[in-house]
């Protein structure tokens, strides 16, 4: 029999840009608690799920969240007090009936999101299982290949380039111990390559560098020599893949780089763009190519090399499986970046997933900008089998948390562990 919710408790917090979130706990008659924060997005998707923030000037620049704690403490808390912790899908479906809107407008995502998180928490301490056992069951046995985000552009820092992420893939590695130390030495040749060019290496939102790079094509230079200074080989060990959130440069359905010199792209020079970047470094993977209401760039994108790579779409997708299923119809992608916060709930989220695992697509399973010390998405992308993680860079505790968690995670199966590439065809 599963306890029942006995209550819940939500106050502010702050996140890893210095901003208000909130951070929920969920108490069981028979004493488990579980407690969960909820991350916040820089570069978000017009069609997230509502983020619900205060608009009060005079706290956190209009940014606070007591509103969100509120409808935790004073509203969800009435509804769930005496319900069974489990299954999810009893209390996710509770929580979006009680919003009754279409995107969390009415309670916000971040607090039903906070709710859901830490009532799966508290049921998995009821159960006495870890909570990607809780969430994947005896199958949750591999670990994410993580892209680990170490040159940072776009509006995740304040630098010369216009793709937001340049990331390194150690799918070469024959865990997951292994693969973070790959990452981590790489990421220290990188700094050692920057410093010695006489660029900055000052971290972004996400711990990455910043440095005001000449090009695109330099910080891939930059990446291909800092893994083959750390004693690796590009694209076999150590691999690229990138995240040019194009919806931040679109405009008018042209592709302004505007941090780099105002260069214009049309939809066809920024597709030759993709390809050319693909046919010259170890590229694995390319997410949010195109603007997040340019469907036929993605579709071009996927035509032309999907057989080649993997195509990521994230604000294309929001992780909402309406915006899903459309794109699995047209052949938009072969890929979803898979975001709590933006869908709000874990079985929605949950439910994202198997779309993909339905259509043969990959996941990747996704932190945010602003994040906190929450473990959550590691357990996740354990539980959803993936073999895929994107969790910031090798700097910032916020990030090397989720890291962590899965060396923690790998240790604990043992044995059992898989630790496989996504990537080999």
């Amino acid at each position: 029999m599963t306890s029942a919710i006995q209550t819940l408790s939500a106050y502010e917090i702050l996140d890893s840009r210095g901003y208000p979130t909130l951070r929920v706990a969920a108490t069981l008659e028979d004493g488990h608690v579980g407690i969960a924060s909820v991350p916040s997005g820089a570069s978000t998707g017009r069609y997230e799920a509502l983020e619900l923030r205060d608009g009060d000037a005079s706290r956190y620049r209009g940014k606070g969240v007591l509103k969100a704690v509120s409808n935790v403490n004073d509203v969800i808390r009435g509804r769930l007090a005496g319900k069974a912790a489990a299954p999810q899908e009893s209390i996710d479906a509770a929580l979006i009936a009680l919003d009754g809107t279409e995107n969390k407008t009415k309670l916000g995502a971040n607090s039903i999101l906070g709710v859901s998180m830490a009532v799966a928490r508290a049921a998995a301490a009821s159960a006495g299982v870890p909570l990607y056992r809780y969430l994947g069951g005896s199958s949750a046995v591999r670990l994410p290949v993580p892209m680990m985000n170490v040159i940072n552009g776009g509006r995740h820092a304040q630098n010369s380039l216009d793709f937001q992420e340049f990331m390194i893939v150690p799918h070469g590695a024959p865990n997951f111990a292994e693969a973070l130390r790959c990452g981590a030495e790489t990421f220290h040749a990188l700094h050692d390559l920057l410093h010695k060019a006489g660029y900055s290496t000052a971290v972004g939102d996400e711990g990455g560098f910043a440095p005001n790079l000449k090009s695109i094509e330099e910080a891939c230079e930059l990446i291909v020599a800092a893994i083959r200074k750390a004693g690796l080989r590009p694209g076999d060990d150590v691999a690229i893949a990138l995240d040019p959130a194009a919806s931040s440069f679109a405009e008018d359905g042209r592709y302004v780089f505007a941090k780099s010199g105002n260069k214009i792209l049309s939809r066809d020079e920024l597709l030759a763009l993709y390809e050319r970047l693909v046919d010259i470094y170890p590229i694995v993977s390319i997410e949010d190519g195109f603007a997040e209401d340019d469907w036929d760039g993605f579709r071009r994108q996927t035509a032309a090399c999907g057989d080649r790579i993997q195509i990521v779409g994230d604000d294309l997708y929001v992780t909402n499986p309406r915006f899903i299923q459309r794109g699995i119809e047209d052949s938009a992608t072969n890929a979803v970046l898979i975001k709590l916060n933006q869908i709000g709930t874990v079985t929605e989220t949950i439910k994202a997933v198997q779309m993909c695992r339905n259509a043969g697509w990959a996941y990747v399973i996704s932190h945010r900008s602003g994040e906190t010390e929450d473990t959550f998405i590691a357990d996740f992308a354990v539980a959803m089998g993936g073999g895929q993680i994107k969790t910031g860079s090798l700097s910032r505790s916020e990030r090397l948390a989720k890291y962590n968690r899965l060396l923690e995670i790998e240790r604990e199966l043992g044995s059992a562990a898989v630790y496989e590439s996504p990537f080999l065809k």
